[in-house]
Formats: structure tokens, sequence, C-alpha cells
């Protein structure tokens, strides 16, 4: 039995740490609409555009100069 514990408890331990990693963002636009993103956006300096995975799994992007705020929840 105490085989079957340890790589349960690392297990466990793995799949904590990887939740741990990701913190939900609301992304705030100037028009007051929000959008929720799974983690904080990346910004590319290349396109203006910050991009995320919205909560419905979906990637989307956004101008910067759209952008108020981006706050981790």
């Amino acid at each position: 039995m105490n085989q079957r514990i340890v790589p349960a408890f690392l297990l466990a331990m793995g799949l904590f740490t990887l939740t741990g990693c990701s913190s939900p963002t609301v992304i705030t636009l100037n028009d007051g609409r929000e959008i929720q993103a799974v983690d904080k956006p990346e910004f590319d300096d290349d396109s203006g555009f910050y991009e995320f995975e919205q909560l419905d799994g979906k990637r989307a992007k956004v101008n910067k100069d759209q952008v108020r705020t981006i706050k981790e929840l």
C-alpha cells in the first residue's frame, strides 16, 4: 500500500504546482468592456497587440491602445 501513496502524492503535488503558475486576469478596455483571460496577456512589441487565452480556450488579441487596465484576480 505504501508503494501507491508516494507516486500519488508526487502526482498531486505536481498538479498543485502547475495550477499555481497561472492566475486569471481581467483586461478592462477603454470603452468599459472587460475581458477575462486565463493568464497574464503577453505583449507583442512588433504588432502592438496583447495576446491571451480566453476562458473558453480561444486565443485572442487586443490592440494596446484599447486597453485601460490589466489586473490579476
